[in-house]
C-alpha cells in the first residue's frame, strides 16, 4: 500500500473545505489558532512512517489525551475501574450536567468530561505527581522527551472551566470523586493541554493496533483483551455524540479533541493522527473526519 501517495492526494482532495467550520472559542486560548491548518500521519505497527502537510506542528490535543490517561488509569485499577464509569454513548453534551445527576454520578463513559475527570482521580490516587507520571507515559510512548504542557492553554481552560469545576463537585457529592477538587481538575487540565503533533500522535497510538503491546519496545501496556475494549469504547463514544456518523463515514476507533486532532486505529496495521483546527457542530475536526473517511475510501480498509 502506497501511504504516502494516499496521503498526498488526501491533502489535495480536502483544500476546498480547509477554513469550514469553527474553531474552539470557549478556551480563548484556543480561539487564536488558524483555521487553515492541516496535517496528517500515519505509522504502520513495523515502524513504516509516513506524513503530509503541517504534521510535525504541534497542537494542543485536548480530549485526544483521554486515551492516554484511560489506558494509565487501566493499568492502575483493571476491571475495578469500570464501578466508577459507564461504558455507553452519553447522546449529550459532552459537559452535561443532566445525565449526570440523572446516573448518580456514575459518567457515562471515559470520554466525556465527567468520565475524564473520574480517570484524573484515579491517577491522582497512585501517583504522588500525576503530572510528572503523565508526560513520562506519553514521552515513552511517542519518542519524543521534548512533549511538554501548554502552560497558557492550561490556565485558560482553569479560568474559564467552571462547568468542569461544577461536574468534579457533584461527582465528589456522589462519592465519586475521592481527592480535592482543585487537585482533579489541576490534573486534567494539564493532561488536555498537552502539545504534540500528528507525527508524534501517530506513533504513540500504534500500540492500540498492536494488542497492547509499544511496537518499539515490545512493553505491554495492557492485554489483548482490555485494548479491544479500548478500541471499542473510540468506536462508540470517541467522538462525542457524533459516533454513528463517524462509524459510518470513516468505520475506524477513533477519539478527537476540541484543538482539531482525531486520531484513529486499524487494527493489526496501523494508527494515524490528522490536525484541522476549524470544528463541525459536533465539536469534531470538519476537514480532519473528511480526510479519515478519504483514507479508509482510497484505502479500502477499515473494520467493517
Amino acid at each position: 500500500m502506497d501511504y504516502q501517495k494516499i496521503l498526498s492526494e488526501i491533502e489535495r482532495d480536502v483544500q476546498p473545505s480547509i477554513g469550514q467550520g469553527r474553531v474552539a472559542d470557549y478556551i480563548p486560548a484556543l480561539s487564536q489558532i488558524s483555521p487553515n491548518m492541516f496535517g496528517m500521519a500515519l505509522q504502520e505497527v513495523d515502524g513504516a512512517a509516513f506524513h503530509t502537510g503541517h504534521s510535525a506542528v504541534p497542537f494542543s490535543i485536548q480530549s485526544v489525551s483521554k486515551l492516554f490517561t484511560l489506558t494509565m488509569a487501566v493499568q492502575l485499577e483493571g476491571e475495578a475501574l469500570w464501578k466508577r464509569l459507564g461504558r455507553e454513548p452519553s447522546g449529550s453534551a459532552f459537559n452535561s450536567l443532566v445525565q449526570l445527576e440523572y446516573e448518580n454520578g456514575i459518567p457515562r463513559n471515559p470520554f466525556i468530561n465527567a468520565g475524564a475527570l473520574v480517570l484524573a482521580d484515579v491517577i491522582v490516587s497512585h501517583v504522588s505527581n500525576p503530572k510528572a507520571a503523565i508526560l513520562e507515559f506519553v514521552r515513552n510512548l511517542c519518542g519524543n522527551p521534548d512533549i511538554e504542557y501548554d502552560q497558557a492553554v492550561a490556565q485558560s481552560e482553569r479560568e474559564w472551566g467552571d462547568r468542569n469545576a461544577a461536574l468534579a463537585h457533584f461527582m465528589k457529592s456522589f462519592g465519586n470523586l475521592k481527592n480535592s477538587v482543585d487537585e482533579v481538575l489541576d490534573t486534567y487540565v494539564h493532561h488536555c493541554a498537552l502539545k504534540m503533533s500528528c507525527i508524534d500522535l501517530a506513533h504513540a497510538f500504534r500500540y492500540l493496533a498492536h494488542g497492547g503491546c509499544n511496537p518499539d519496545t515490545g512493553e505491554r501496556l495492557m492485554s489483548t483483551s482490555q485494548t479491544k475494549r479500548i478500541n471499542a469504547l473510540m468506536l462508540t463514544c470517541g467522538v462525542y455524540d457524533a459516533a454513528g456518523d463517524f462509524a459510518y463515514r470513516v468505520g475506524l476507533p477513533g477519539k478527537s479533541g476540541v484543538g482539531g486532532g482525531i486520531v484513529a486505529v486499524m487494527p493489526g496495521k496501523w494508527s494515524t493522527a490528522v490536525w484541522s483546527p476549524a470544528l463541525n457542530g459536533k465539536g469534531n475536526s470538519l476537514v480532519g473526519t473528511l480526510a479519515l473517511e478519504l483514507l479508509t475510501t482510497k484505502s479500502e480498509l477499515s473494520i467493517f
